[in-house]
């Protein structure tokens, strides 16, 4: 038994060791000044040392709340959870800033991170590096979301230097929410509910007049009025499509009365769509 309590004795004195080890650090912050702490933490972050320039920044922010190391520190606690690959914590950053700092500089990188969280959220590894990937069919509440925030930017910060690539962004999110009301609308026809069809045809028609949806949303649109015996606003439909697509290949096939859903992914119709369509 004498070797077990030798063993004990190792792994007690380990263990005080590990955490003396772990303490050091700590008390040797008692003396750091602002710009020390800031520095250091900057440091960590530009060798990808997510999780240590993290707890220096929130060490700052709690030693020093006020001034604009503090300030600064927050921003980049944002950057810092982004690049963790934390999307919820770097969206709970960017909300406590703009609501703690509303008139600081700082909130248009807040807005902006906040948007881009979000975006990269409604895409996968094939989207990112392929871009093929059809995005429209997973739950669109990431998408509005960073168009929400993108929008907040682009109206209150027009100047701003993230500003210009959130109006792209912003094309590509209203492509995305459009096309899915499209497949909900989709969804709705394969199962004979034309009403809810037309009704979220209108949406994507009201909501969405700059994105390529619209054309599937008229042409959707009139075969479900066809389908309800209503010929004239049928024709209507019709008729407004081929006025502004002119080559779309909903006209045929709503001609023939052999209209299927099943068309390809909205990203390969996207590309056979002229420039100014999209």
């Amino acid at each position: 038994m004498k070797w077990l309590r030798v063993l004990f004795l190792v792994s007690v004195a380990i263990a005080v060791a590990s955490g003396c080890a772990r303490l050091k650090p700590e008390s040797a912050r008692d003396d750091w000044s602002v710009e020390k702490f800031y520095s250091e933490a900057t440091h960590a972050l530009s060798k990808k040392r997510w999780e240590l320039a993290l707890e220096l920044y929130q060490a700052l922010e709690a030693r020093y709340p006020y001034g604009p190391y503090a300030d600064q520190a927050h921003i980049d606690t944002i950057y810092a959870y982004y690049k963790k690959e934390e999307p919820e914590s770097a969206i709970a950053a960017s909300d406590r800033f703009i609501r703690l700092h509303p008139a600081h500089s700082g909130v248009a990188y807040a807005y902006y991170m906040k948007g881009l969280v979000n975006f990269n959220e409604h895409r996968n590894f094939l989207d990112r590096w392929m871009g093929t990937t059809d995005v429209s069919d997973r739950d669109p509440r990431a998408a509005r979301e960073s168009f929400l925030a993108f929008r907040e930017l682009v109206n209150r910060y027009p100047q701003s230097p993230y500003t210009e690539n959130a109006r792209q962004r912003m094309k590509h999110l209203l492509n995305i929410l459009a096309m899915s009301d499209i497949n909900i609308a989709e969804y709705y026809f394969r199962r004979g509910a034309y009403v809810a069809v037309v009704n979220r045809c209108k949406n994507v028609i009201e909501e969405y007049q700059q994105t390529f949806a619209v054309e599937d949303a008229l042409g959707l649109m009139a075969v479900a009025y066809q389908r309800m015996g209503m010929n004239e606003l049928a024709q209507d439909s019709l008729r407004v499509l081929k006025i502004n697509f002119p080559e779309s290949e909903y006209i045929p096939q709503i001609t023939a009365g052999q209209y299927s859903t099943q068309r390809g992914s909205w990203m390969s119709r996207m590309f056979k769509r002229r420039p100014d369509d999209s």
